[in-house]
């Protein structure tokens, strides 16, 4: 149904484009899933200390401009120059909550039984943060730099980045780079070009880490538009140093809000030695679906179809592996962030994908892949046919691809041709 306007006592009736719709659909999602409260102010530190709970100390870099509210401590403005910040984040007890979800506390103090509590706060000049950096290497000498996406504030970057560590378990140094989004579905220009602004400030960070002489080897891992940012500043590192430092060894796009062809583009930028891709990529995403109606009607590179053409090919000649989230199920309405909030997801990060191990449809083992389905004739009706559509983590790798027709016959003949009989041959 179009609007109707009053025009010299004449209803007209104006349609509304699918671009509209799409913004509105999205628009009432955000609103439901964001109707619990939240407390404002949540990284003021509380002393109250409970049993049974993990502290995550993240080291945060930010191109945001300082806040004058207590507890916020920046805002989604931009600021002049780039600021350093030690942060530790209690985690509740794990009898107490869910791997993959952040419990916003709903008043202030915060209760460290329940919710996620800010510890401590320390600003830190740069020397301060190399210092940190030393301290809080693992023996694995590996770091990991997170980048958030669009429409978020940054104590949402902070927690999510604290429950990401924690859950996956990755034995790393934890680094977030934030940002100035202003945390509202309404600012996506405006965040995009603080991305832009935010480029120069994340190349230097990266670089800085690389040179470390304690530091063996770097993953990135950005999610949405932090995916724009992310490959923006390694493409200048490329360009200003004539390659990417190959400590630099992993990258990991979660829900790439990144035009395809912009992508192709700056992939070749960067050059012969560049590091290893991962994309998580879902084709249910509506974040991406409106992000896509906004940007010229060109495909998001988070929502592609790794098994069509011409997407295969050009993955497969790339040597990125991908993989196909559709399928999961997860508790955000806009199938935006199922990289964080599946516990499959989260574990697949800490045991492999963060410690820098090859991802494959052999290695992950059909058990995990195939996921809920099971080995009995009535919980497997359709087959072989529904397998792909079944799985909650579909591996698209140009190495085992070829062969995961022959891996799905192999089990179904390992369990007595169940899969056979169920879709009818």
């Amino acid at each position: 149904m179009g609007r109707l306007h009053n025009t010299a006592g004449v209803h007209v009736i104006r349609p509304i484009s699918c671009a509209q719709r799409a913004l509105a659909a999205v628009v009432m999602l955000a609103l439901l899933s964001g109707c619990a409260s939240r407390a404002e102010g949540v990284l003021i530190p509380t002393s109250l200390q409970v049993r049974n709970t993990s502290v995550v100390n993240v080291l945060v870099a930010t191109t945001r401009k300082e806040s004058p509210t207590p507890g916020v401590l920046f805002s989604g403005e931009r600021g002049r120059e780039p600021e350093t910040t030690e942060i530790e984040v209690s985690i509740p007890p794990a009898a107490n909550r869910s791997v993959g979800q952040v419990q916003w506390p709903k008043r202030l103090p915060a209760d460290p039984e329940r919710d996620f509590t800010t510890v401590a706060v320390n600003s830190l000049t740069i020397p301060e943060a190399r210092q940190w950096l030393k301290g809080h290497l693992p023996k694995s000498r590996r770091v990991l730099v997170f980048v958030h996406g669009f429409n978020n504030r940054y104590e949402d970057a902070v927690y999510r980045f604290a429950q990401i560590v924690h859950d996956s378990g990755a034995d790393v140094a934890p680094i977030l780079f934030t940002w100035p989004s202003r945390g509202s579905i309404f600012a996506y220009n405006y965040d995009k070009e603080s991305a832009n602004y935010s480029r120069d400030a994340l190349e230097t960070m990266l670089r800085r880490i690389a040179q470390e002489p304690g530091v063996g080897e770097v993953t990135v891992m950005a999610h949405s538009m932090g995916s724009w940012l992310t490959i923006e500043a390694l493409r200048q590192m490329a360009i200003r140093d004539g390659k990417i430092s190959p400590k630099i060894q992993n990258v990991i796009l979660a829900s790439p809000d990144l035009d395809v062809d912009v992508f192709g583009q700056q992939m070749q930028e960067l050059g012969k030695q560049k590091p290893k891709f991962t994309l998580f990529v879902s084709r249910d995403d509506r974040a991406l679906a409106l992000s896509k109606r906004i940007s010229g009607n060109v495909d998001r590179l988070g929502q592609i179809d790794p098994t069509q053409e011409p997407y295969r090919s050009e993955l497969e000649k790339e040597g990125i592996t991908v993989l196909d989230l559709t399928a999961l199920q997860s508790n955000d309405k806009l199938n935006h962030g199922k990289f964080a909030e599946s516990p499959e997801v989260v574990k697949l990060l800490g045991n492999r994908l963060i410690a820098g191990q090859a991802v494959t449809d052999s290695s992950v083992g059909l058990g995990e892949s195939i996921g809920a389905l099971a080995l009995g004739t009535a919980q497997t009706v359709g087959g072989a046919a529904s397998v792909a559509v079944s799985a909650p983590i579909a591996i698209f790798d140009p190495n085992t691809r070829r062969t995961y027709t022959e891996q799905i016959d192999r089990f179904g003949q390992t369990v007595g041709g169940t899969l056979q009989t169920a879709a009818g041959h």
